[in-house]
């Protein structure tokens, strides 16, 4: 969760303290949130951060994956493994 008086700045306040902010997210792991005119525009993250939630979100895309996939089997919308193998031949032209 981003704390508004420590994770939301200026840029041009992120522009005069760019190493304090770099130690800031290295120390708390969170992104830090900078305005321009008052709006926000970019959100920087330190990049070992920034990797777990990439690995995060690949994780519930599987997840979400792999639930539809059982939703699937259990309302019956499958092929078998032969009208699989026909269909993918047909696609990239593969004769028998």
């Amino acid at each position: 969760m981003i704390n508004i008086s420590r994770d939301i700045h200026s840029l041009s306040s992120f522009k005069r303290n760019t190493l304090e902010f770099l130690e800031q997210m290295k120390q708390t792991g969170k992104p830090v949130v900078l305005t321009v005119n008052g709006k926000a525009e970019l959100v920087v993250q330190d990049a070992e951060s920034y990797q777990k939630l990439l690995d995060a979100l690949e994780k519930l895309e599987a997840i979400a994956g792999i639930k539809k996939g059982l939703e699937d089997v259990e309302a019956g919308r499958t092929t078998t493994l032969s009208e699989f193998e026909q269909e993918m031949r047909q696609k990239y032209g593969i004769s028998s």
